[in-house]
């Protein structure tokens, strides 16, 4: 099926059309990296909700031709990849951020793992995710075998990206006691999305205020969760609507009463590759003028080769392919080799970079000591000089 200049391709390994009357479908879209003539490859992978059986496993495992899909479904999934090429030529997005939900279910799943086996837990990451998602996540729960081949797929086209992405979500947790532990008076959370710290970190409770800074349409849906999972908004917490690339981040927070004399931690997970160069640079300036010495900030970044498509690895290439799923575009990236240089001509010190190895010698242990890592992920925090 053609969709202006995008292809959708459905995957072979479908049911056949007897199954189909006994299941409502599942599907599954994939963005692959194969482009011919300007077009771009969509994939359906097409499973059912319910628990599947060793003869369904079979069929969906065999080259079958026959496959159902909906028409009207794919044309308006296909209609979502040309808003997000709208968004990418300018146009404001609007309603909350898709990503933010795909990040909160790596969490979930992460978190039903045994507490042995799993590298990072975030017990209210699951109420994040819409019911759509939830039903998915809730199929992949029930049945491990299918479960095992979609992360095997994941695994294919983005190699080691989950397994750094909880480790990183490891990291940051990590980070942030270690920080309290320091005498950390306050925490502000930029692009905040669905993040939990500040509900299920015990030690933020007690003597540090958290800022959470985000867009107001995914911070007004993060309220209301909020407000579902606890019965009210906590009193630790000041909610600081901003669209960080057209707003004075630095103005709505001394609003909110943000207070530059005290020891503050900036946390930016899963920003700074999403907004522009410059207001990369303003957040920083910012935080380097408006903060109590031994004030620090954790961001994690990615090369600048993968966001000027230069890079040569091929989970590059698909990764900028999976985020524009989600109406979303890699727009900063550091140089490699350069990020110590890059933070120290803009105030900073004691700066540290943490690679994929680093996760690796950090966190993957016993079961987990053979998985891979992404190479492609790092994570730097520093001091205001």
């Amino acid at each position: 099926m053609k969709y202006g200049r995008f292809n959708l391709i459905l995957d072979p390994r479908g049911h056949d059309f007897a199954d189909l009357a006994a299941h409502k479908m599942w599907k599954i879209w994939l963005m692959q990296d194969v482009q011919s003539k300007g077009k771009i490859n969509y994939t359906a992978n097409i499973v059912s909700d319910s628990p599947i059986t060793r003869e369904e496993w079979e069929l969906m495992n065999t080259e079958k031709t026959k496959f159902f899909f909906d028409f009207d479904e794919g044309s308006n999934w296909l209609q979502k990849i040309v808003d997000i090429e709208e968004n990418n030529n300018g146009l404001m997005r609007k309603g909350p951020n898709k990503m933010a939900e795909y990040i909160a279910a790596g969490r979930a799943m992460e978190s039903i793992k045994p507490e042995g086996e799993r590298i990072c837990y975030d017990p209210y990451a699951i109420h994040f995710i819409g019911k759509e998602s939830l039903r998915y996540f809730e199929l992949l729960s029930r049945n491990s075998e299918t479960a095992k081949s979609i992360m095997e797929h994941f695994e294919r086209l983005y190699p080691g990206v989950y397994n750094s992405s909880v480790a990183k979500v490891r990291y940051f947790d990590d980070f942030v006691r270690t920080s309290v532990d320091k005498g950390l008076e306050q925490l502000v959370i930029l692009g905040t999305g669905y993040d939990t710290r500040a509900y299920r970190i015990e030690k933020l409770k007690e003597n540090v205020k958290v800022y959470e800074v985000d867009h107001p349409d995914t911070q007004c849906v993060k309220m209301e969760k909020i407000k579902e999972i606890f019965g009210s908004l906590p009193d630790h917490v000041v909610y600081v609507p901003v669209d960080l690339v057209t707003e004075d981040i630095g103005q709505r927070l001394m609003q909110q009463g943000y207070n530059r004399s005290q020891k503050t931690l900036f946390v930016m997970e899963g920003l700074t590759c999403y907004i522009p160069p410059k207001v990369v640079d303003e957040i920083l300036s910012f935080i380097v003028k408006n903060s109590a010495r031994g004030s620090a900030v954790i961001f994690d970044y990615f090369p600048e080769s993968l966001v000027n498509g230069t890079c040569v690895l091929e989970a590059g290439k698909n990764l900028q392919n999976f985020v524009e799923q989600y109406n979303e575009s890699f727009q900063f990236g550091i140089k490699e080799g350069t990020v110590e240089t890059f933070l120290a001509q803009r105030g900073f010190s004691q700066i540290k970079n943490v690679t994929g190895e680093d996760f690796k010698r950090a966190y993957f242990h016993g079961k987990n000591e053979n998985m891979e890592v992404c190479g492609l992920l790092s994570i730097v925090h520093a001091v205001i000089k």
